[in-house]
């Protein structure tokens, strides 16, 4: 094996020389890689399952023959979910910064087991079994949002510059490849295995799938660059030759690296969320404008119209509630295939095109959808294929905004950063539905949605607008050119701004 020079410190300086980030970037694609992707990227299809899977059940668990709740009490499921994921992400976030990032996915993977599995055992409708409920759910959310954290960070960190952008992309919206199962899942479950059963199992299908990943995720290494930064070398250089070792197996030649692509950093104690808040608005200000409107405008949008997607159908289009399900596996696709075709765009266009692109194309498009909407030239069908075309650019830049937060801020603080970012986002997307079931109301003024619409593709004009004129061109940066970490001792300069 050609070997790059290891990681070396100073014990009287506590500084620590290292070309580990330099060599993981060097890295061609190789199984490794793929395994980074199956093991890891299943949070977003988990959290998509789990939140079709919800929606899905929710009326039948006010029917007599399941837990007889009522409409509040069933509203407040996915309230209590949402929440866990605001805490989750908080909570393990700090964590998986401090700890590091494979203890934490672990971790985050057993805490939605857990909490999923505890749900299909509610018995009742009683005080204690709606405690129950409650719980478990909040125990489920807060597990799929440390995922989030945890995760996105792994990913970045152990991904070579030149895939990151695409990889990140496309696993954040392998997010509706979950909601399509949960979708036909729940829908034949509830159509051929009696209700008290068919809800039970459908919130099973989530810990099955991540069963079937707890072994692969067992054997993935710890981020050598968060080891690094912690003064862990000799464990960041046994996890890097490892990682090596399987690249070459592949077929790659790695050639020796130059020192001068080496950084020097002297580790510091983790950061707690006053300290993180400080680095972020102080040493970051345009930076946290730009990762909060991205995360903002997507969130609004997508639960505005995810969550009041077959409510339109039904109040507006006369489509049966039992099938209206069904068009959401149209809506899905479209979500899936645009990541996943475009991603690679990302790092050969361009950050800034492409994110200010797909915000500012979505909002257009639904614009002229709106206008269409007004004017009663849609049907439940071209309503459904033009939701399906704008968010297959949509779910493109949305899961773009992830990617932006997870790369633009130093190693020390990501984990947190995202989680910041994300419960922002999830505070500001709660009250996209609330807002538009206001709107939808009975079906009575088509006039109020066309406004709604309208107000939906201004928010996500704005996030393109604010892309375009503050983004940062990571596509094809090593992390730390992005984002110079904050214990680095050397010349490299400082990212700002």
């Amino acid at each position: 094996m050609v070997q790059a020079a290891p990681a070396s410190g100073s014990e009287s300086s506590g500084t620590i020389r290292s070309l580990i980030p330099a060599r993981i970037d060097r890295l061609s694609w190789s199984p490794f890689h793929t395994r980074i992707v199956m093991a890891l990227g299943t949070a977003w299809v988990l959290d998509g399952l789990e939140i079709t899977v919800a929606s899905a059940v929710g009326p039948v668990l006010a029917e007599q023959e399941t837990l007889a709740l009522s409409s509040t009490q069933v509203g407040l499921i996915a309230t209590v979910y949402l929440l866990g994921e605001v805490f989750g992400a908080l909570f393990f976030g700090r964590l998986s910064d401090a700890l590091g990032r494979r203890n934490l996915f672990i971790v985050t993977l057993a805490v939605y087991l857990g909490g999923n599995a505890l749900t299909a055992l509610t018995w009742g409708n009683g005080p204690a079994a709606l405690v129950f409920l409650y719980l478990t759910r909040f125990i489920a959310g807060a597990g799929i949002g440390g995922e989030y954290a945890a995760i996105n960070s792994a990913i970045d960190e152990m991904m070579p510059a030149k895939y990151r952008g695409r990889v990140d992309i496309g696993v954040n919206g392998t997010y509706w490849g979950g909601a399509i199962i949960g979708t036909l899942g729940t829908y034949i479950l509830l159509n051929n295995v009696e209700l008290d059963w068919a809800w039970r199992i459908a919130f099973l299908l989530g810990p099955i799938i991540g069963v079937a990943i707890w072994g692969l995720r067992r054997h993935l290494p710890e981020s050598p660059r968060w080891l690094v930064m912690h003064g862990r070398e000799a464990e960041a250089e046994e996890n890097i030759a490892r990682i090596e070792r399987a690249a070459e197996a592949s077929g790659q030649t790695l050639e020796p690296l130059d020192d001068s692509k080496a950084i020097e950093i002297r580790p510091t104690k983790p950061h707690g969320y006053l300290s993180l808040l400080k680095v972020l608005f102080r040493l970051y200000p345009a930076r946290s404008t730009l990762g909060a409107t991205l995360m903002i405008t997507q969130s609004f949008l997508y639960n505005a119209i995810f969550f009041t997607y077959t409510l339109v159908l039904t109040k507006f289009f006369g489509v049966d509630e039992k099938a209206a399900p069904l068009y959401l596996v149209a809506f899905a696709v479209g979500n899936l295939i645009g990541p996943l075709t475009i991603g690679r765009l990302f790092d050969t266009v361009g950050r800034r095109k492409m994110i200010s692109g797909t915000y500012l194309l979505s909002g257009a498009l639904l614009a002229i959808t709106a206008v269409l909407f007004h004017q009663g030239a849609l049907n439940a069908i071209t309503q459904t294929i033009a939701w399906s075309v704008i968010f297959f650019f949509a779910s493109a830049g949305a899961s773009s905004a992830y990617l932006t937060v997870s790369e633009i801020f130093p190693l020390e603080i990501r984990a947190q950063a995202i989680a910041v970012f994300f419960a922002i986002a999830q505070c500001f997307g709660a009250i996209g539905p609330v807002f538009y079931g206001w709107l939808i109301g009975e079906g009575e003024d088509p006039g109020r949605l066309f406004i709604g619409f309208l107000i939906g593709a201004a928010v996500m004009a704005i996030g393109g607008i604010v892309e375009w004129l503050i983004g940062i061109d990571a596509e094809g940066k090593s992390l730390e050119d992005v984002a110079t970490p904050l214990s680095a001792v050397t010349n490299r300069p400082r990212a700002t701004g």
